[in-house]
């Protein structure tokens, strides 16, 4: 039986991003399968965290695709962002968690590109008066950012129901960055 190597990175994101230093027996014994699998997969720890980054960063970056967040109303794109993000918690948890990644040119670029475009939301948005101009843009994406590993860390312990997470993750969100004479 071929093992799914996706599968296998995501339960390897799955533990890595509660438990950065988690052994490969810890990680082999997450996706299912022997350390021989794992090491027949991935040659060492440093292969499978990068290769679970690479496709934590995929994932995201075709969430936001999917989220078109771009087009329209930016707080309706912000709601649509966290509606396409949410499911990718725990792996923007992991990269949140996982530091030493960002020594990675590829990773880091990857990542800027990620980062680039929800700054550039909220720079529309500040420009169309929906949100606080006194917060830098490029901050308002990396709070959002780190309130979506948030929301993947409290999901994976328990602390938040996975149903409610789009909303306390929006919500939160949306009552620091909206401009205060637009607040509902």
């Amino acid at each position: 039986m071929a093992t799914d190597r996706d599968s296998v990175l995501l339960a390897a994101v799955g533990i890595l991003s509660r438990q950065p230093t988690a052994a490969m027996d810890d990680i082999a014994r997450a996706a299912g399968i022997s350390r021989a699998t794992l090491h027949r997969l991935f040659p060492g720890r440093d292969a499978l965290v990068r290769e679970a980054a690479g496709l934590a960063l995929r994932r995201i970056s075709a969430a936001l695709d999917a989220a078109a967040i771009e087009d329209g109303d930016p707080v309706q794109a912000v709601r649509r962002l966290a509606d396409a993000a949410v499911p990718h918690a725990a792996e923007a948890a992991f990269l949140t968690g996982e530091s030493r990644l960002f020594d990675d040119s590829e990773i880091w670029a990857s990542w800027e590109r990620m980062d680039a475009r929800v700054a550039e939301l909220f720079l529309r948005g500040q420009q169309s008066g929906a949100f606080r101009v006194e917060l830098p843009a490029a901050w308002l994406s990396e709070a959002f950012f780190d309130l979506l590993a948030g929301v993947g860390w409290a999901v994976q312990e328990g602390r938040l129901a996975p149903r409610a997470s789009t909303t306390a993750l929006t919500e939160l969100f949306l009552g620091g960055a909206l401009r205060r004479d637009q607040q509902p």
